[in-house]
């Protein structure tokens, strides 16, 4: 799997495709969030838009995983939480490709995640997982990250704040 940052350019037709597909694959996941309007029916303008609006926050790195002939997963990161008293980077998204739940994926692109942080010099991150969400802690609580606060976020409820120290490679 190998990591390449998405450009704040206009995204291709083709790669507004392959993105649309990876967040129509997660409606699941999308039905927790309220992010689109139909979770069933995820179109390629509401995945342009909802990519635009993280580009909007400073600091955003937008990253697609890749394994041979196919995007696997995105990562959307925060160099720095809005808060200015919260020191740590934030993983705002990690998602992988429905169809390739359970393979691994998931927990490869988290460590290349954890690896860039690492390679910036940074000692830990964060991450919040929603509250219905019972899937997310058990997959990053498995990854080391520990709960260290309960709290609403900006937009909806994610009171399940997590975080790791980033120790060795």
């Amino acid at each position: 799997m190998i990591l390449d940052p998405l450009p704040a350019a206009p995204l291709g037709d083709s790669l507004l495709a392959e993105l649309t597909a990876l967040y129509a694959s997660n409606s699941a996941f999308h039905r927790l969030t309220g992010d689109f309007p139909d979770p069933e029916d995820v179109r390629p303008e509401q995945v342009a838009a909802a990519l635009a609006q993280e580009w909007e926050l400073p600091g955003t790195e937008i990253l697609l995983a890749r394994s041979p002939g196919r995007l696997t997963g995105i990562a959307v990161t925060l160099a720095h939480h809005p808060d200015p008293a919260d020191p740590d980077p934030w993983i705002g998204l990690l998602m992988v490709d429905a169809s390739l739940h359970g393979q691994g994926h998931g927990r490869r692109l988290a460590a290349l995640v954890e690896d860039r942080f690492r390679a910036a010099g940074r000692t830990a991150v964060r991450l919040a997982v929603l509250a219905n969400n019972p899937k997310a802690l058990a997959f990053w609580t498995a990854l080391g990250y520990e709960v260290v606060d309960h709290r609403e976020d900006q937009q909806i409820g994610r009171p399940a704040v997590l975080r790791k120290e980033l120790t060795g490679p």
